[in-house]
Formats: structure tokens, sequence, C-alpha cells
């Protein structure tokens, strides 16, 4: 089956007021319609959607690594708002007039960060990581998850220490596999996908593991940002077979409460993978808000 993964159309990178880089990849045409992509957990720039058909439907999609990342240079302590901060400047240098985003599982809460700092005008959560570290999810969490926050919580170095030499592309890939649905292993050991999946880890490792770690105590973490403050349209996309154990616990339902325009979308037969196999109607439920 076709998955949509594709290369890219174009690869770069822009130069951030304190010198550093940050790598973008684009796919459609070059003055379509903005889509900017969050990549899931140490995945790099490289693993986009779509390829099948972001030209017909007219949208740019920007995926961009985050700092330490693939090609993106890091920023050691970085937050979900110095994120905003380098998006913001990426928005200006790339005249991406009134873009949305698409935040996939531990991109959820950059993508939302985003909406929260008044860049975007519409997110797709997809398969999208909670926030974890709420209150409302004491109860509710994996035990191993919730050992996760709670390390966060009690000394956010010594956990970025501790994910760091827990983070390879191997280490990781072998846990995906394993934990993943029936679903979603047939989507990601198709062929096709698993090289493009393997091909963005091994460049998201590319500069060690301290992206990906910190990355991991920023998901596992407070946001620094209410969602209740959120003003723009949020679609929050979930799988009924999704069984990965830090996306949300309750598929999004209580994060659909909070945000004031959000719309929650529970598909039976999906998995976590619904990015790609639901791309065409996740891509149109977001293109709608900004259209």
């Amino acid at each position: 089956m076709d998955y949509g993964v594709r290369e890219p159309a174009r690869l770069g990178q822009i130069r951030l007021p304190d010198g550093r880089s940050l790598g973008w990849a684009e796919w459609g045409p070059a003055d379509g319609t903005p889509v900017l992509v969050c990549p899931g957990a140490a995945t790099s720039r490289r693993l986009g959607f779509g390829g099948d058909v972001v030209d017909a439907a007219g949208v740019r999609l920007i995926s961009v690594d985050r700092p330490g990342l693939g090609t993106s240079d890091p920023a050691p302590g970085r937050t979900l708002s110095g994120w905003a901060a380098d998006i913001r400047h990426l928005i200006h240098e790339r005249a991406l007039r009134a873009p949305s985003a698409v935040g996939f599982s531990q991109g959820a809460p950059f993508a939302l960060a985003l909406a929260a700092n008044g860049l975007v005008d519409a997110v797709a959560v997809v398969s999208g990581s909670d926030e974890l570290a709420h209150p409302r999810f004491a109860r509710s969490l994996d035990p191993q998850v919730k050992n996760m926050v709670d390390a966060v919580a009690a000394d956010p170095g010594a956990a970025e220490a501790s994910f760091a030499g827990f983070g390879s592309a191997d280490t990781l890939w072998d846990l995906i596999v394993t934990t993943s649905s029936e679903p979603d292993r047939t989507v990601y050991t198709d062929p096709a996908f698993q090289r493009a999946f393997r091909s963005a880890m091994a460049e998201a490792f590319s500069q060690g593991p301290s992206g990906y770690a910190r990355d991991t105590v920023l998901a596992m973490g407070r946001w620094p940002f209410d969602p209740a403050d959120i003003a723009v349209p949020v679609d929050l996309w979930y799988g009924q077979q999704d069984t990965s154990p830090v996306h949300s616990p309750d598929r999004g339902e209580s994060l659909a409460r909070l945000i004031p325009k959000a719309t929650r979308h529970l598909l039976p037969a999906a998995g976590g993978s619904l990015l790609w196999t639901h791309t065409e109607t996740v891509l149109r439920t977001l293109l709608a808000h900004v259209r």
C-alpha cells in the first residue's frame, strides 16, 4: 500500500537571530497553503506525509527539525516557548502567510505551543501526546510513563540525562514495533514506509541523543501555556486501535473539553499511524478552517 511517504521536494535551513540553524523540508507547491509539521518523537524533517495528495490539494507542507535533531542546531535548555520563537522567525523568513500546523505524536505540544502563541490559524493534533503531567491523568497513566513524568517533575536535568542514555534510533524503533497494535505494525513495517521512517530516525539522531532527550523532558512536563487560551480551531485525531502509552490516556477527550474550539475525532478502525492512513481526511478538515 502507498502511505504517501515521499522524498522532500525542497530542503533547506534558515539562520535564527542567535546564529543557530533551523532545518526544514517541504512538499507540494511552493505557493500552496502553508501547513507546518511538528514531527513525532525522534524523527526528522524528512518523514513527511501526503506525498500523494499535497499537490492536488494545493498544500505547501513544511516539516521542521526541532533544535538538536537532524539539521537544526542544538539549543540547550530550550522550552516550548523558545520553539514558538524559532518558528515565528521561520514564518517570517519563509513568507508563510496564515499557516496552520499538524502535530503528530510527541509533536503535539509543539504544535499547540504555536497556537498558544498566535502563530497559526488552526491545528490538527494527530495521535498526540497530551499534557501527561497534568493532575487529570494522575491515576490513568501507564506505570512506566508515570515514572518518567515523576522523574521529570522531581529533577528535569537528571531525567534528561537518563533519556539521553536510553535514546538511539535502533532502540526506539524496536520499542515502536513491539508496542504497536497490529494495524500500526502493518504500516510501520511496510518496506517503503519502514525505509523512510528509519532514515528519518537516523537523521534525527545524527547529532546524538540530546535533542530527543530534551524533547522528551518537554513532552513529559507541564506545558507553559493554558490550553483554554488557545483561540483557533483544533482538531484532535485519535485511533481506537492506538496502543501507545505515551499518547493520550483518554484519547483527547479531556483536552477537547479544555480547548474552546476543539473537535475530537475518534476513528474506530484506525491506530496511531492514522496520519498516513487517513491523510486526506486530516488535511481536508484542517484546510476547511483556513480557506
